[in-house]
């Protein structure tokens, strides 16, 4: 571990700007301060680094690194700022970076709160997959995924903590996957893949080993392979992480895929963030594919279609219906309207008298023409063609009634 820093190095200034303050962080390899930068006038994080050998080939490298970490600009990162070096001793060169301040506190505190529920570790967990797809997708590994690396931060009142991954690289530039040391890696050696326990190539697969480790953790609030560097690295290798039995299946499948032995048979960083995004609308606050919505049928009233077959007289009505009378069917009033046969008689009668009018009226034109075409005699009683039935009958009637 690194010694505690002196009082006296509060206060100084690194890289000709950043003046240290308190210590808010410490690991293996390096601790964390508050330092103002004096050129900008805000506050940042400093990371310095344990001291190092001075090894030009090596300095380039980590400054090589340093600066495509820079480039990283993603809402569910901590963003690099500067990178440096300490020369104030020249045998004995110190790294630093300056990274943007994150006020809160990280996972691992939250987690030794109390287990964080799942509609909370979906938020958690969709953040951070999305960080690993963005870098993953330039080919950046991140290589010390764990809690402690994960910060929560609260964007707006009143809505869930958002996730914040830091130290991107950092593990690469410490290179603290090298069991150099005994103790060096206890802190992130509970969450080393597979292959990094065997030293095996490393792919964007390890993080997402790391990750479901990490989401395991805030389930069942105890670390899945405690214990020193090796101990550590040599459990996963013989048995599979314990999942509760209580946990639902689909954050079960999701958690065992995630920590497969082999790096080819874990999801895509892509695809966890997918699921998990998917639990946060699921009311189980389930991740996995969502089941169609079935269209759901409210159960129908009984319905009468209206009748329009007039058996007899007296089934007739010789008013509309009230609203009483009326069938409800679907909530809306379907009136049974059934004619009044009286209205009925009239209007036929009514039709059949101006179809003998417009008859009467047609044949008279037609006389007319016929009498100024062949002067003739004009009989003392008009022929008519005979016509039979009720228009017979009115044809009789009108007649009587013209004579004189």
């Amino acid at each position: 571990m690194v010694a505690d820093s002196p009082s006296s190095i509060r206060n100084e200034v690194l890289g000709g700007r950043y003046r240290l303050g308190e210590v808010i962080g410490r690991g293996g390899m390096s601790s964390v301060y508050r330092a103002l930068d004096e050129n900008l006038g805000r506050d940042v994080a400093l990371k310095l680094f344990a001291p190092q050998a001075p090894d030009a080939d090596e300095l380039k490298r980590q400054e090589a690194e340093v600066q495509l970490l820079a480039t990283l600009n993603h809402p569910s990162l901590v963003t690099l700022f500067d990178a440096g070096t300490d020369t104030r001793i020249p045998d004995e060169p110190r790294p630093f970076l300056t990274m943007e301040l994150v006020e809160g506190q990280d996972l691992r505190s939250r987690i030794r709160h109390s287990a964080v529920p799942l509609d909370e570790l979906a938020v958690i967990g969709a953040g951070v997959a999305d960080a690993l797809a963005y870098v993953h997708s330039l080919g950046i590994i991140h290589r010390d995924v764990k809690p402690g690396n994960i910060l929560l931060v609260q964007i707006r009142p009143g809505e869930p903590l958002r996730p914040k991954l830091t130290d991107f690289g950092i593990a690469r530039i410490a290179d603290s996957t090298r069991l150099t040391a005994t103790g060096t890696m206890v802190g992130t050696a509970a969450y080393l893949s597979p292959e990094q326990a065997m030293g095996s190539p490393l792919s964007a697969a390890t993080d997402i080993y790391s990750l479901g480790l990490v989401l395991l953790e805030c389930v069942k609030q105890t670390v899945e392979y405690p214990g020193s560097a090796v101990e550590s690295a040599v459990a996963r290798l013989h048995r599979a992480p314990e999942i509760p039995a209580d946990l639902p299946t689909e954050w079960a499948d999701l958690i065992r895929s995630m920590t497969a032995i082999e790096p080819l048979d874990r999801p895509a960083a892509a695809g966890v963030e997918s699921v998990l995004r998917q639990a946060l609308v699921s009311p189980v606050s389930a991740p996995g594919e969502l089941a169609p919505e079935t269209t759901r049928v409210l159960p129908a009233m009984p319905f009468r279609p209206p009748s329009i077959a007039i058996t007899a007289e007296s089934d007739l009505p010789v008013a509309p219906p009230s609203k009483s009378q009326s069938d409800v069917t679907g909530g809306a009033y379907a009136r049974r309207w059934v004619p009044d046969l009286s209205r009925i008689r009239r209007l036929e009668r009514r039709f059949w008298t101006v179809a003998v009018v417009g008859l009467l009226a047609a044949g008279a034109a037609a006389a007319a023409l016929t009498f100024s075409l062949a002067p003739q005699p004009t009989p003392d009683v008009v022929p008519y063609p005979a016509v039979t039935g009720t228009l017979g009958d009115h044809l009789k009637e009108l007649q009587r009634s013209v004579e004189p």
